[in-house]
């Protein structure tokens, strides 16, 4: 195994869980979603001779997801799948139910709030971090992830009243 072999899977592959959580969130079919990771592996894998060995690999990683997934094109970007729960099976877990109601309200956003949802709240990234994979400013990475939290509290809210009233 080469050297570089070696640095690569040292490096970048720990990384390619994280990738496979925001690529399910970005496309609604999951095959695709893999196929978007491997794609994003196999062109860091091809770039690799270009990362500087002391920057942060997982926003280099993610600036290479967001780049093919943004040229594979909207052929990716179907709606989010939603699968009709049963109310029967909501009432058996009730964890269950709040997953399910967190999960369709996060689908439930702009792919630009819902990229930075993903990228600050559930992968740590700063808001830094997420500018420069997102090749915005930051003042615009901080309003988006203001506007989905708050996007996201109103379907929560709206969720729970409705099931109050009912």
């Amino acid at each position: 195994m080469s050297t570089r072999q070696n640095e690569f899977e040292q490096i970048a592959m720990p990384h390619t869980r994280s990738l496979l959580r925001v690529a399910r969130r970005l496309v609604s079919d999951p095959a695709a979603a893999e196929d978007l990771v491997q794609e994003t592996m196999f062109l860091a894998w091809r770039g690799f001779h270009q990362f500087q060995r002391d920057t942060n690999v997982r926003a280099w990683l993610f600036r290479i997801l967001f780049n093919a997934f943004h040229a594979q094109g909207r052929k990716l970007r179907s709606a989010p799948a939603t699968v009709p729960l049963e109310a029967q099976e909501l009432r058996t877990d009730s964890r269950a139910h709040a997953v399910a109601e967190i999960s369709q309200a996060l689908d439930e956003l702009g792919v630009e709030q819902r990229t930075v949802l993903l990228l600050g709240v559930v992968e740590g990234l700063t808001c830094r971090e997420i500018a420069d994979i997102l090749s915005v400013p930051i003042g615009t990475v901080m309003s988006r992830l203001a506007r989905a939290r708050e996007a996201m509290r109103n379907q929560l809210t709206l969720k729970c009243s409705a099931k109050e009233a009912s």
